[in-house]
């Protein structure tokens, strides 16, 4: 019997030092390496040497190289031949191929399921957040200023403390009627009441019947000349704002956080806003007419369209006051009349 042929020990990399024990035959690297640079050199030298290298002389070869190709399986041990072969890179990259394929396949399928996978995690997270949330207050919206009005009548009788409002614009005399009734008896329960008008809201006689009768009984009133929203709040638990641009819807908000805001945006326009104009417009002081009130106006050194802005009145009606003014003190220009107003008796 012909004995077998003896079979040379696989080799891998030796370490410093010699030849190490012998490694697995196949590729074993991580789908997607590449050779680097150095591994390239040392698969190209293989291939001008023949596509062989022998284990001995592996063993003075760049040993990080060595095992990059065998890793990706360019090199493969030949134990008969006491040697590493070359394989063919296209064969390398055919199989690397089908492996990142596999894999990308395989992570779109752990993608499609991770969501069904977590559900269950999900659902508790979810309960979770719903448990620790809690909503504390609301925003009601009413139609109709029948509805509105009633609404707020029945905010204004049940008020235990203040009521602060900010009038931007003129009210219809049905309105101020109503008002008028409900917050005279505010103000005689011993309730306060604040409001922020805009000089034009103050133009119409039935505003200032309505102003001045509520200041009589306590109201404080100030004057701000510049755009400001319509606003209600009561006891600054309930605060009522337009909801839509015909003032035909309203909201009727509960919610803390917003009424600390709108609560704060009135006090910022309460401390720009000035009282003693509003007593001047109101008829509290002298200037209880209309021209008498343009005279003043005239006197601080506004001009006729900032006059007009102010009492509501067109530019033309300005002058026409003016005219008369200067007519009955005799003055021929508007620096002198505004000086005669200034030191009329009724203004001292």
């Amino acid at each position: 019997m012909t004995a077998e042929p003896a079979v040379a020990p696989q080799h891998r990399p030796a370490a410093a030092g010699g030849t190490g024990p012998a490694r697995p035959a196949g590729p074993t690297g991580t789908v997607g390496d590449e050779p680097d640079e150095a591994a390239q050199r040392l698969y190209l030298a293989v291939v001008s040497d023949g596509g062989r290298l022998a284990f001995a002389a592996a063993e003075d070869t760049d040993q990080a190289a060595l095992r990059q190709l065998l890793d990706l399986g360019l090199l493969t041990p030949n134990p008969l031949g006491h040697c590493y072969t070359a394989v063919s890179p296209r064969a390398v990259s055919d199989r690397l191929g089908a492996e990142l394929r596999s894999e990308a396949t395989r992570l779109l399928v752990r993608a499609e399921s991770l969501p069904d996978a977590l559900d269950g995690l999900t659902r508790a997270y979810d309960t979770l957040s719903r448990a620790s949330a809690r909503t504390v207050g609301e925003a009601v919206y009413v139609e109709g200023h029948v509805h509105i009005r009633r609404r707020i009548a029945q905010l204004v009788t049940d008020c235990r403390s203040e009521v602060l409002t900010a009038q931007p614009g003129r009210r219809p005399a049905e309105s101020l009627r109503i008002a008028l009734a409900q917050d005279v008896r505010l103000l005689q329960s011993g309730r306060t009441l604040r409001t922020v008008y805009q000089p034009a809201a103050l133009a119409d006689p039935a505003a200032l019947a309505y102003a001045e009768e509520v200041i009589r009984h306590g109201s404080q009133i100030r004057v701000l000349d510049e755009p400001f929203p319509r606003l209600i709040v009561v006891d600054r638990a309930v605060a009522v704002i337009p909801a839509g641009d015909d003032d035909n819807t309203a909201a009727f908000i509960t919610d803390p956080a917003a009424l600390c805001f709108l609560v704060g945006a009135f006090e910022r326009d309460w401390a720009r806003a000035d009282s003693t104009e509003a007593a001047a417009v109101l008829g509290l002081g002298p200037a209880r007419t209309v021209p008498e009130r343009v005279g003043r106006l005239l006197a601080r050194g506004l001009t006729q369209r900032a006059i007009g802005t102010r009492l509501g009145l067109s530019e033309r009606t300005v002058a026409a006051h003016i005219s008369r003014l200067r007519d009955r003190h005799g003055a021929r220009t508007l620096f002198q009349l505004g000086w005669l107003m200034r030191g009329s008796r009724d203004d001292r």
